[in-house]
């Protein structure tokens, strides 16, 4: 009772968590309600108790989310994609190649730095203080993909980084088969993965040629050792001038009370991007908003343009069309 109080506190009302709703949405599934205390297994619903309970869950949750939605846009600094009820909450961040990363990543060495084996740090140290800001008395921890344990994969999961860097984001994504969105390697592109959506369709990031750039070609080894690659075309250097970005949340497949987020990009720019569309406070509210109107289940996959200028990846702003390169969400599947 106590539990139930705490959710109609007119003063300081708590959200009952997911993982309750799903319970609930299964109890009243059944064409019969159980006498028994013992919530039903999805498992034993028929056909038609499954459909009622997809329908239910999606509603119970869809309310719960406008409800927080509307009390964290009008709290400073409040989160709604990264607001958690409960933990713990895994950061998994690409670990950089062996030959790339500096001496002080070695274990043995007086002054060894932990992070210094870690790939896309913007990315992370953006994504990290803002869960942790939002999400201050959860128990929240970042690994690399060689670390991550079984408790890690049933919690909730933001995954940085792309199939090369991140096994687990490779992983995950052939684990996450409604997601119609794939990275794969190609011939032409050496240091990142473009995205392929179901229907085939190709999305690639842009360059353009320096032609003022007075720069002595590199030999290939030192551009492989510095994954730098792509960024020179025979022996004319190349400008990244947009990358692209896959921003999806779905629900975590080892425990459906809990949620992977997966922000990745071609290259660093896009994870970078992926990440600050909701947290670059000039933007977060807009695209928080976006997202609650146009995904109001909490699931969806997007590809994003990410603008690069100067060497700085430009926060993608939702509400223009033009940055949405590509949109999916399992209730327009079913429609």
């Amino acid at each position: 009772m106590a539990t139930i109080s705490s959710w109609e506190s007119q003063g300081n009302p708590k959200l009952p968590p997911e993982e309750r709703l799903r319970s609930y949405a299964l109890l009243f599934a059944k064409s019969v309600v159980p006498v028994a205390t013992r919530v039903p297994r999805e498992q034993d619903l028929s056909a038609a108790e499954r459909e009622r309970f997809n329908a239910l869950h999606r509603e119970l949750v869809g309310l719960r989310d406008g409800v927080r939605q509307q009390a964290t846009s009008s709290a400073l600094g409040g989160s709604y994609t990264f607001d958690f009820e409960s933990g713990p909450i895994t950061l998994v961040c690409p670990e950089a190649p062996a030959e790339g990363r500096s001496p002080l990543a070695e274990e043995d060495n007086p002054n060894y730095t932990r992070l210094y084996k870690y790939a896309d740090l913007d990315a992370l140290i953006e994504m990290w203080g803002h869960v942790r800001a939002s999400n201050p008395e959860l128990r929240t921890r970042h690994v690399v993909p060689s670390e991550v344990s079984a408790d890690n994969l049933s919690g909730h999961l933001i995954l940085l980084g792309g199939i090369a860097w991140n096994q687990v984001t490779g992983r995950l994504l052939r684990v996450l088969d409604q997601l119609p969105i794939r990275q794969m390697s190609v011939a032409d592109l050496a240091d990142g993965e473009i995205f392929r959506s179901r229907d085939g369709r190709e999305y690639r990031p842009m360059w353009e040629e320096l032609k003022d750039a007075t720069h002595d070609a590199p030999t290939k080894a030192e551009l492989e050792a510095f994954q730098a690659q792509d960024a020179w075309k025979d022996d004319t250097p190349r400008e990244l001038v947009e990358d692209v970005a896959l921003l999806a949340r779905l629900r975590n497949p080892f425990n459906h009370s809990r949620t992977i987020t997966i922000c990745n990009g071609v290259y660093s720019r896009g994870v970078l991007g992926s990440v600050r569309t909701l947290t670059d406070d000039a933007v977060r509210e807009r695209n928080e908003a976006f997202l609650a109107n146009r995904f109001p289940g909490g699931i969806f996959g997007l590809l994003l343009r990410v603008p690069v200028i100067n060497g700085e990846a430009v926060t993608p702003d939702l509400e223009i069309p033009e940055n949405r390169l590509y949109e999916w969400s399992p209730e327009e599947e079913d429609e």
